[in-house]
């Protein structure tokens, strides 16, 4: 796992979509897989602005999100599909046909569940997964004790991140409590993750993920197991952390070593 400890949330921001452009421009017809939450709002900001600024293309690529409420038709205000729309899709110049999320309304959510994760393999896998994490632990919606050997599935979500996602809706009582998410074995077949945590307030969940025993009562340390992860923090997030001196000494001031 490669731990990249940015000053502060800009520059972990920055280096994400560093990250994201230049995978991108080496392989236009890439495969993202594409996660939604507060922190991911400044970086599709900044992959907007490099859109603008210096051509950045997703023309070719292709995108598959990791999650979708059950029960939210995609033109749903709350839904992902409109949260993607609003910070990526609209200010790109993706193919709108080739990005994908979880139909949240479909009639059966298991086979819509079964069939995403056939569409995923269809496309080859995804090239590069994004990823946040909770303040429990969860990646995508696997919360803790969600099999590590998961794929595409429904998942009931926990009351702490209901109360967490209630600041989107109307009351506690109208944030769902299903959701359909891509698996933990589906996370890690990407053939690279970058997880961006910052703030304070993830510091606990980042020190059980980097340092902690592998568990599935932290579903985010599943990526102990990624052959090819990257974890990029912000001071505040990475204070929880005991090895910092290391990661610091292999990549200062969260840039690449000489090898990378």
């Amino acid at each position: 796992m490669k731990v990249l400890i940015l000053p502060d949330e800009k520059a972990a921001t920055q280096r994400a979509a560093d990250i994201v452009a230049r995978t991108v421009t080496a392989n236009p017809a890439a495969v993202l897989g594409l996660a939604t939450g507060g922190t991911m709002l400044p970086l599709y900001a900044a992959l907007v602005q490099r859109h603008r600024d210096d051509g950045l293309s997703f023309a070719q690529t292709t995108s598959f999100n990791l999650d979708e409420y059950i029960g939210l038709a995609p033109d749903h205000p709350c839904s992902y599909h409109t949260y993607m729309n609003d910070a990526l899709f609209s200010h790109v110049d993706i193919d709108r046909a080739r990005t994908h999320l979880p139909r949240g309304d479909a009639a059966d959510p298991q086979v819509a569940s079964d069939e995403y994760e056939d569409l995923i393999e269809a496309a080859g896998g995804i090239d590069l997964q994004l990823l946040g994490i909770g303040q429990n632990g969860h990646i995508g919606f696997n919360e803790p004790t969600a099999s590590l050997g998961s794929r595409t599935r429904i998942k009931t979500l926990t009351t702490s991140t209901r109360r967490a996602n209630q600041q989107y809706f109307a009351s506690y009582e109208e944030t769902p409590r299903y959701a359909i998410t891509m698996g933990v074995a589906t996370i890690l077949a990407s053939r690279k993750c970058v997880l961006v945590a910052t703030g304070a307030a993830k510091a606990e969940a980042v020190a059980r993920m980097v340092e902690g025993p592998l568990s599935a009562a932290c579903p985010a340390s599943a990526l102990q197991l990624h052959a090819k992860a990257t974890v990029i923090l912000d001071q505040a997030a990475a204070e929880g952390l005991k090895l910092t001196d290391y990661y610091e000494n292999v990549h200062p001031q969260g840039q690449d070593s000489v090898f990378d």
